[in-house]
């Protein structure tokens, strides 16, 4: 019996962009008709306001670095946050991110742990112009373009809450809050640099349903009826990203007496959302029930379907200065802004504050052309972030405070192709001090798996 070989015209990595693109409209189908909760359960009280709980859209790389984003830049990871950096990658990337969660949550008198995890990124992104045609047809690289295609959460809601209470008339009762859902984002990205220069964008679709329900249960009548109100909201839209980064390359003379870059940089950077409009579309329910269980026993006090309106995203910017020994030393500091302050959503009005974000990174490579020493060639990283929090408790804004450390493990693939395993640890503080207090251990791991063969020209002698 033969074996035929098929070889296939198309990219390495054609069948991962279709099945991002099929991700992508699959999610939005369900979204769009109904609520199903395939995340691990997670007990977040804040998430209950706005869209949920900010996840954030930094990859593995970046997490271990104080979760930079304005200026990183690296020829074989995606910097999504900042598109410009698309315009710097030197070979295909299909990247793949998860994270696991562990929370101990404290308020005034009860303690409690939690756990999640889930997907965080499904991404790809390549050159438009291959470094391999460049070098072959003795071409300079003064300009290049980048693209890229991505699929990740943007906000989560998951709580599960008991407050008790005692009324002065009806005795003791209980409050049961539960929610869960979140907003996704499908975005497509490019961007274009001229020598030091690099400029892109993100068109984003966004996209999800949340739902909240709150059931309030008199404890000392059991046969009086519980009442419940459960909201759902739903919004999809465009939103729109930009960046720019800017290269300075210091330079030594030549054998020649020409000046040639050493390797050493400034990079100096911008990124940032524009504030958006998305429609929204929710339903209202009011009903009481027997908490008994007496299913005959139900009375709908109201019900409101297809309620139209609007949600405002808010608009964020950040800037950013780094220095970069090339394939050695990379330090980054960086400044961001989001104005939640003018979020609105017209069906559950509420008030959000605006948030600062300050950011601190750094990579080490001992080594990265060592040839007989592994972690010689491993990238080390290490940052810190402080940060507020859009949500209000008693008048005091929340704020995050968090170390990190990250590791690089490049992983050597047929072709000589290298890639990446990106591993990365946090550990911080989050929420009110005595009102609510959270402190947590996240672990993100990501995959960068890279192919230099796209827009590969071959020639045939």
């Amino acid at each position: 019996m033969s074996t035929k070989r098929f070889k296939s015209s198309l990219p390495p990595f054609a069948l991962l962009l279709g099945l991002l693109f099929v991700s992508g409209q699959a999610l939005a189908q369900v979204a769009a008709t109904e609520f199903v909760d395939i995340r691990p359960k997670q007990n977040s009280p804040l998430s209950r306001f706005g869209l949920g709980d900010p996840l954030d859209q930094v990859h593995a790389a970046q997490a271990g670095m104080g979760a930079l984003q304005s200026t990183f830049q690296d020829a074989y990871h995606l910097n999504l946050l900042n598109p410009a950096s698309l315009a710097s990658l030197q070979a295909t990337s299909f990247e793949i991110g998860l994270y696991g969660r562990y929370s101990n949550l404290a308020d005034r008198t009860t303690t409690a742990t939690a756990y999640q995890g889930n997907l965080r990124y499904l991404a790809l992104g390549f050159p438009l112009r291959n470094p391999i045609n460049l070098s072959l047809e003795q071409q300079q690289n003064s300009w290049n373009a980048g693209m890229a295609f991505s699929l990740a959460p943007t906000t989560l809601v998951g709580y599960d809450l008991e407050l008790n209470a005692d009324d002065p008339e009806a005795g003791p009762t209980s409050n049961n809050l539960k929610g869960n859902g979140g907003a996704y984002r499908v975005s497509w990205s490019t961007a274009l640099r001229f020598r030091g220069l690099s400029g892109g964008v993100n068109v984003n679709y966004n996209f999800g349903k949340l739902t909240n329900s709150r059931i309030l249960v008199f404890d000392s009548i059991p046969e009086a009826l519980a009442t419940e109100s459960l909201d759902e909201l739903s919004i999809s839209g465009f939103s729109l990203g930009y960046g720019v980064q800017y290269a300075f390359n210091f330079k030594d003379l030549n054998e020649e007496g020409l000046p040639v870059a050493n390797g050493k940089r400034i990079i100096v950077a911008a990124n940032g959302q524009l504030g958006a409009s998305v429609d929204s579309e929710s339903s209202l329910l009011f009903r009481k029930f027997s908490p008994l269980g007496n299913v005959s026993i139900r009375d709908t006090i109201s019900f409101e379907d297809n309620i139209g309106g609007t949600v405002d995203l808010p608009a964020s910017y950040t800037f950013g200065i780094a220095y970069d020994d090339f394939n050695r030393f990379f330090v980054g500091a960086e400044y961001g802004r989001t104005a939640y302050g003018s979020y609105r959503n017209t069906e559950q009005p509420e008030q959000l504050a605006d948030v600062n974000r300050f950011a601190l990174g750094l990579q080490f490579i001992p080594n990265a052309t060592s040839y007989n020493n592994y972690w010689a060639r491993v990238r080390y990283r290490l940052g810190a972030r402080l940060e507020d929090d859009p949500r209000v408790i008693e008048g005091v804004q929340a704020r995050r405070n968090a170390v990190t450390l990250g590791f690089g493990l490049p992983i050597q693939l047929p072709r000589q192709q290298i890639s990446f395993l990106d591993l990365a640890v946090e550990y911080g503080k989050f929420g009110v001090p005595d009102i609510l207090d959270e402190s947590y251990v996240q672990l993100t791991l990501g995959f960068s798996l890279n192919d230099n063969s796209w827009f590969f020209k071959r020639k045939l002698n």
